[in-house]
């Protein structure tokens, strides 16, 4: 049976565009006489609200979305995260870092998908791993797995390419589990068959078929939709002001007729739908 989530993280409103990958993946779970979860990603500090969750319950009601089961907290899973953590540790493929953001891109020497490449620098280097954050070691680890091949509905099948990010950090100094890893593990734990994101998140899945060889996990497809941008080609934001759905529904519209349009491509003025999909080779 498939399984479809939505995990939206309760650190501003849900926008248009949430609203649209939230009805992807609802759609594509009824259609396929599937299950549609609900997972709130709260598990990043003190920017996340309680408020906002019980904000989202609201407006998924309102666009007429409905899932199965409880919805499901992140935050219950951080001890499991930081159990993966432990085991990739043992597994000699995560070393510490100490490197400010600031000296990353000054010593970059290429630029991946989520912006300068960590050159490496603290790889093999003494570092206190006390208040430091862990590194996968990338080339080790693509060495353990040899290659690996993951699929996308749209885009078909894809070689796994997990160097194209350099040795992305898996365990934050303040968390147990960064968006790499925690999302490969819920999904897992989910039991999640078809993971539905935006296209913006189609070369992450490169780290994540890695992550799922390395822990021994099930290997789901992928469906990464396009995405809905202002008029200068921009994703819609929370940081950027776009309109909340919460606003939309406390000024008294209709949230399935919404729905609906956003189904049929009628999006509000100023917003398109964009067809870029990141398919890295």
């Amino acid at each position: 049976m498939i399984v479809t989530r939505f995990a939206p993280s309760p650190n501003g409103p849900l926008h248009l565009g949430h609203a649209y990958a939230a009805i992807v993946a609802h759609d594509l779970a009824r259609a396929r006489d599937g299950r549609f979860l609900l997972r709130i990603e709260d598990i990043d500090g003190e920017r996340s609200r309680p408020e906002f969750t019980a904000q989202f319950l609201e407006d998924l009601t309102w666009l007429g979305l409905a899932w199965d089961g409880a919805p499901i907290a992140q935050s219950d899973r951080i001890v499991a995260h930081a159990a993966a953590g432990d085991r990739l540790k043992a597994m000699g493929l995560l070393y510490p870092c100490c490197c400010t953001r600031a000296e990353i891109a000054a010593t970059a020497r290429a630029t991946g998908p989520d912006g300068p490449v960590y050159p490496g620098t603290c790889r093999g280097r003494a570092v206190d791993p006390e208040g430091a954050a862990w590194r996968l070691d990338v080339a080790a680890a693509m060495a353990m797995t040899g290659p690996l091949e993951w699929s996308d509905e749209t885009a078909g099948p894809q070689i796994a390419r997990a160097d194209l990010f350099g040795d992305v950090v898996l365990l934050r100094k303040d968390l147990p589990g960064s968006y790499h890893l925690a999302v490969t593990l819920d999904d897992a734990a989910d039991a999640v068959t078809l993971v539905t994101r935006g296209a913006d998140l189609f070369a992450s899945t490169h780290v994540h078929r890695l992550l799922q060889a390395l822990l021994g996990l099930p290997v789901p497809v992928w469906h990464h939709h396009p995405l809905l941008v202002d008029p200068e080609g921009r994703k819609l934001a929370k940081r950027r002001g776009s309109p909340s759905l919460a606003e939309r529904r406390l000024a008294g519209e209709d949230g399935r007729t919404l729905a609906q349009a956003l189904r049929d491509h009628c999006f509000p003025a100023g917003i398109s739908l964009s067809q870029r999909l990141d398919c890295a080779p």
